[in-house]
């Protein structure tokens, strides 16, 4: 390669880099894999090696950036990145025989909580290291950001705010929004201004380093046991007292099994070591953007095979219909993988997928996901299918206005496919429990015609020989869903309400429901009665009470819900509702934003169950201000201090009234 053409291919890599790190740190999906990311990285830090340029927007001096609007605030201690390698070797060197621990390296995005004086102070995004985005205001939407703690000096954490794989699947089954994976969900929340809406994203933040405390702590181990004191959840971490080649790579494959086992529930892109020493490791330099000795990234060496493309399958899930490449089988990391989803059609498309007989490169994705990572040689062209293979409706490619993302879709409302998710709801542990049936079991059923409705799930004996034979179950697999369906038929009132998917109707609010009604007289007054007829009930109020009404009063619905009926008996338990007297004869005004419990209504609905009042304005009835802000100076305070009403913190409340966890604390 002469040197115009060395710096062409940088300039390529440079640009193709930046701007799949552009969409991946935003929530804009995926330009590259982790895998092409990698490859590509690699071949301009070679590149850069061998001529000694480095252009001036390298991502190997830089630190990628997440780009969320709002306020800008400089970052106090830089939040650089972390060299990575994936040989242990490299791993041992760096330690150099010092005792060092290793974490996960979580898939999600970085943020600063900072404390004064027992309080949260602000929240800012990694930004580029040096400067972030300022989103105290949405703190209280992400589970792990304790408001107060029992420490009065300066605190400065890092830590990452992640979503696991369950909560990702259960926001997908509730939502129509489109999400390629759980980091870009949780990226894309942070764009949003509703803190309510925020919530249901169920983000959770994690520390991973206690950058600052105005006490000495000179072990890392021991700043992760001081956060752990003061109530955080701090990254799984373990020791490594003699870093020796065969220590670490010993620690590195339990660790790896965990992620293999699905043993860890949020994902995973890496693992960390760091000095145990803190002193220590604050007295190495920065190279580019990495603090050389701050930590060391380890990444798992992706591990390919070449194979031939069967044909592509077009699978229908919620409210797309994906591409799914079935190949010759090859052995991955220890099994055998003959699938793998392509996601999209732009995936297909930037791939550049042919048809049979095309030759492709494919990985497990962080020793999990399948992916196709590269054509080789293409045969043929990809056949885009014009109608949906479950309903037969026309299907239409539809590009996302904020990613220009490519999607296929049915275009009938009606399709059966549409309701995958409540399907997988409908079988979930929370719902009847139907054991053996996944997702991904529940989209094969649909795909065949043998599920368009929840009652079909218990005529599935009819088809036991054709299930027996398909791919991936055989006879013991066919007898064991069987098996759970028939069990099922004894069905749970409360599991069964949950079940149905009625918008707003969480377990919470089943139960709530069914401590004052049976099912069958529930269903009768949503019929028969006024929308917020259920709405006098403690949490539930009249907009979940219109939901439940809507949904049985749609003719469509309450038929799905009859043949439903006919296929199962339901057993209602004592439900007793959460009462008690703990705020017996109490009043109580609630004011500012709380934490502890989800929203106001919330805690409205607890004091009430415990016997107590909760009512708009300050009055000389008034027994407790519950503010968070003690020291406002705003109206209600002021009116309170006046006549001599106590104002006391969420803290304050639940230690004096509440009897149980909250449930948002649960």
């Amino acid at each position: 390669m002469t040197a115009e053409e060395t710096t062409t291919r940088m300039r390529q890599l440079v640009r193709m880099l930046n701007e799949a790190s552009d969409a991946y740190y935003n929530g804009r999906g995926e330009k590259m894999t982790d895998y092409e990311w990698d490859a590509a990285f690699d071949e301009l830090k070679r590149l850069e090696s061998q001529t000694g340029i480095v252009l001036e927007d390298s991502p190997t001096a830089r630190v990628s950036e997440d780009n969320v609007a709002g306020q800008k605030e400089d970052h106090e201690y830089p939040a650089l990145s972390l060299a990575k390698t994936k040989s242990v070797q490299d791993l041992v060197k760096w330690a150099e025989g010092r005792p060092v621990w290793l974490s996960w390296k979580l898939d999600g995005l970085t943020l600063v909580a900072t404390y004064d004086n027992g309080k949260l102070s602000k929240v800012v995004t990694r930004g580029n290291g040096h400067q972030g985005t300022n989103i105290t205001r949405m703190a209280p939407a992400i589970s792990g950001i304790l408001p107060e703690i029992n420490y009065q000096g300066h605190l400065v954490i890092r830590g990452e705010a992640v979503i696991s794989y369950k909560d990702f699947e259960l926001f997908l089954m509730e939502s129509d929004e489109e999400y390629a994976n759980p980091r870009n969900l949780a990226s894309g929340s942070l764009t949003l201004k509703d803190i309510d809406e925020m919530r249901q994203r169920r983000i959770r933040w994690i520390p991973f380093t206690l950058v600052h405390s105005d006490d000495s702590i000179p072990s890392w181990g021991k700043r992760m046991d001081f956060l752990d004191g003061l109530g955080f959840k701090t990254i799984d971490h373990e020791l490594i007292d003699s870093p020796t080649l065969g220590n670490i790579q010993a620690t590195i494959d339990e660790w790896t099994n965990m992620v293999t086992g699905n043993h860890n529930p949020y994902p995973v892109d890496g693992l960390v070591i760091t000095y145990d020493d803190t002193e220590y490791a604050s007295t190495g330099s920065v190279t580019g953007h990495h603090a050389t000795r701050a930590g060391y990234a380890f990444k798992w060496q992706d591990e390919s095979a070449d194979t031939l493309l069967d044909h592509i399958e077009w699978s229908c899930a919620a409210s797309t219909i994906s591409p799914v490449a079935v190949f010759a089988p090859v052995d991955l990391e220890g099994t055998t993988v003959k699938r793998a989803s392509l996601c999209n059609i732009s995936e297909c498309r930037r791939l550049d997928i042919g048809g049979k007989g095309t030759e492709i490169s494919v990985i497990k994705a962080n020793k999990i996901i399948p992916k196709v990572v590269r054509v080789a040689r293409k045969v043929g062209e990809l056949e885009i299918p014009d109608c949906c293979p479950v309903c037969g409706s026309e299907t239409r490619i539809v590009e996302s206005t904020a990613s220009g993302t490519q999607t296929l879709h049915c275009t009938n409302s009606a399709c059966p496919a549409k309701e995958l998710r409540k399907f997988a709801r409908f079988v979930s542990k929370d719902g009847l429990d139907i054991d053996g049936i996944s997702e991904q079991t529940i989209a094969k059923f649909v795909n065949m015609g043998w599920i368009k409705e929840y009652a079909d799930i218990f005529s599935l004996n009819n088809y036991r020989h054709e299930m027996a034979r398909m791919d991936g179950f055989g006879q013991k697999s066919m007898q064991n869903i069987i098996r759970s369906i028939e069990k099922a038929r004894k069905a749970d009132a409360r599991k069964l309400l949950y079940a149905l998917n009625i918008p707003l109707c969480g377990a919470d609010v089943c139960k709530r429901l069914l401590a004052q009604y049976p099912l069958e007289q529930l269903i009768t007054h949503a019929r028969e009665k006024a929308d917020d007829y259920f709405a006098h009930i403690p949490g539930i109020g009249p907009e979940k009470s219109a939901s439940l009404a809507r949904w049985m009063k749609d003719d469509g619905n309450y038929g799905k819900l009859t043949r439903l009926m006919d296929c199962i008996d339901v057993e209602q338990t004592a439900i007793e509702a959460r009462q008690g007297g703990s705020c017996q004869g109490l009043t109580f005004v609630i004011t500012g934003d709380v934490f502890h419990y989800k929203n106001r209504n919330e805690l409205k609905a607890y004091i009430e169950s415990q016997g107590g009042k909760v009512t708009g304005s300050v009055s000389k009835s008034t027994s407790f201000l519950i503010n968070n802000d003690i020291t406002s100076t705003s109206g209600k305070n002021k009116k309170a201090a006046e006549l001599g009403i106590s104002v006391i913190s969420e803290n304050d409340f639940i230690a004096r009234f509440a009897t149980a966890t909250t449930e948002a604390e649960q």
